[in-house]
């Protein structure tokens, strides 16, 4: 058991740590309330070769290992949680592209290390979130294409993914898990409508739209691995990456949370003395700071077991599930502490607030990641310990 960085993890999070208060906590909370699109931001991203997080070196990406990659999306969402959102699907279509993807396929990774292509992931339909099988976007074989006709909801990055992996059912006459396919669809193509932006409580920065694609016509090279019916199996194991992803970033709102939480109860005085001297206040940031502590370990351990070579359907559900839900307390109990000035728009914590609830559903809710973890026990794939 090592509880530590190694010394190449702890310099890259502090090089990221640093770009972070330079770069984004300045501008967040007004680039936030005006909707503007973080440009600046992501073109320095792309910069520091952040979107090419799981693409191997060998295509020339950072090759992250997955400590690496939890530390990146906590110390962004610190600063900025929408901004995260930028990388994060990016991250796991790339790690998708190049677990699964066929030689010609893989050939996008280069200029999605470099950030030259972007992309996403669209998966939700508007019948079906939680429930992948029930989708209903259908790609039929037509000769060398597929025609694709359906609609997708809440895809971040929507605007900007070239190509968009796209979860599309290639037969309906299977079990439904059999007759799921990606296909890697360009967005230039003729039916292919991002047809509106969905208005959001927080993780604002980063778009999220609904997609129609009617009557697109996909070549069959665009199938992800080549191979029919191995959607599903394929996307579930980009999933575990993205609660990792999820797990971090509400690590990263937590932190945030607790560090104005703390520097607040220093300066803010009551009754001629600051309120981190009351017992009240004090036991607040302790239970706070334990709890993001033991968030941020649950994460990282996570994270490790994905470098393994692992299936982590539990430990990821176990650190999602507990880091948003320490990232929603940490934000009610940092407006607390703020008092009325928490609710105040001139106050990060406000921002906080409305960001951490997107932690508790995305990438499967916190309900379903406690049915993951459950049925992991009673089958005896999973325990608890080391």
């Amino acid at each position: 058991m090592d509880f530590e960085l190694t010394d190449e993890q702890r310099a890259f999070r502090e090089t990221l740590r640093a770009f972070v208060d330079k770069e984004i906590v300045p501008v967040a909370t007004e680039w936030e309330h005006s909707g503007r699109y973080p440009t600046e931001i992501v073109e320095k991203m792309k910069a520091m070769g952040l979107f090419g997080l799981s693409v191997p070196e060998e295509h020339g990406g950072l090759g992250a290992d997955m400590v690496t990659f939890a530390l990146v999306f906590e110390e962004i969402a610190r600063g900025w949680m929408g901004v995260a959102g930028t990388i994060g699907s990016h991250s796991l279509a790339c790690w998708m592209i190049a677990r699964h993807g066929t030689e010609e396929q893989k050939r996008l990774l280069p200029d999605l290390a470099t950030g030259a292509r972007r992309t996403g992931i669209a998966l939700t339909e508007p019948g079906a979130g939680t429930d992948l099988q029930g989708i209903r976007t259908r790609a039929v074989r037509d000769g060398d294409h597929y025609v694709v006709t359906g609609t997708k909801t809440w895809i971040t990055n929507a605007r900007h993914a070239d190509p968009l992996p796209v979860l599309v059912k290639t037969s309906v006459t299977e079990p439904a898990h059999k007759g799921m396919s990606v296909l890697l669809v360009d967005p230039s193509a003729d039916g292919f409508t991002v047809s509106r932006d969905l208005p959001k409580l927080g993780y604002k920065g980063t778009e999220t739209c609904e997609v129609a694609l009617d009557g697109v016509r996909v070549p069959a090279g665009a199938l992800l691995g080549g191979v029919e019916g191995r959607g599903m199996q394929q996307v579930l194991g980009g999933l575990e990456i993205g609660r990792v992803n999820i797990a971090a970033r509400a690590v990263g709102v937590a932190q945030a949370a607790y560090d104005a939480a703390l520097g607040y109860a220093r300066e803010r005085t009551a009754f001629g003395q600051p309120i981190a001297d009351f017992q009240a206040i004090q036991l607040k940031l302790a239970d706070l700071a334990t709890e993001i502590q033991a968030a941020r370990l649950l994460t990282y351990w996570a994270a490790s077991r994905a470098d393994s070579g692992q299936r982590i359907d539990m430990e990821a559900g176990m650190a999602k599930y507990f880091a948003s839900e320490v990232a929603l307390k940490a934000s009610l109990e940092s407006m607390r502490i703020h008092g009325g000035y928490g609710y105040s728009q001139e106050y990060v914590v406000e921002r906080l607030y409305r960001d951490a609830p997107l932690m508790a559903i995305g990438e499967g809710t916190n309900d379903v990641q406690r049915l993951v973890i459950a049925r992991a026990l009673i089958s005896g794939k999973g325990h608890v310990g080391w």
